[in-house]
């Protein structure tokens, strides 16, 4: 995956809808139409550890608030206040492997259908270029 930053911490929290100590995406790398490739570096505060191991639902939540900062960043670019997201579904989630304090994992989400405030995604994430989880989710638009 890419290392270079498109967008740091501070911009990437402030195109979220979660707050501190919430967040768990802290760099954007990439961003197109339909796709996007997101990082979280995991620190030792995050509430989603557990004896120096990131827990299965702080990777779930991280996958998840990369579809968020894909949507935030679609409005931002319309200069449009971004509406706030929910998980609708989450299918076919597997987590091969936890990531520990201090390591850097990037997810690439592909939105493979979008359609009148619902996304359907694919995401895999990965620490070292190694696959550690995937799956799909889909994402409905608050109205």
């Amino acid at each position: 995956m890419e290392t270079t930053a498109l967008l740091e911490k501070e911009t990437v929290k402030n195109l979220l809808p979660q707050k501190f100590p919430f967040v768990m995406v802290d760099v954007m790398y990439s961003y197109t139409e339909t796709s996007l490739i997101s990082g979280l570096t995991i620190q030792n505060d995050n509430i989603f550890t557990e004896n120096n191991i990131f827990l299965e639902a702080g990777l779930i939540e991280h996958m998840a608030q990369s579809v968020a900062l894909h949507t935030g960043y679609q409005f931002f670019l319309k200069n449009e206040t971004a509406p706030t997201g929910y998980i609708g579904s989450i299918k076919e989630i597997e987590i091969k492997k936890l990531p520990e304090i201090n390591d850097s994992i990037q997810s690439e989400v592909t939105i493979l259908q979008e359609f009148a405030g619902i996304t359907l995604v694919n995401i895999v994430t990965k620490l070292n270029n190694e696959e550690i989880a995937n799956g799909q989710m889909k994402t409905v638009l608050a109205k």
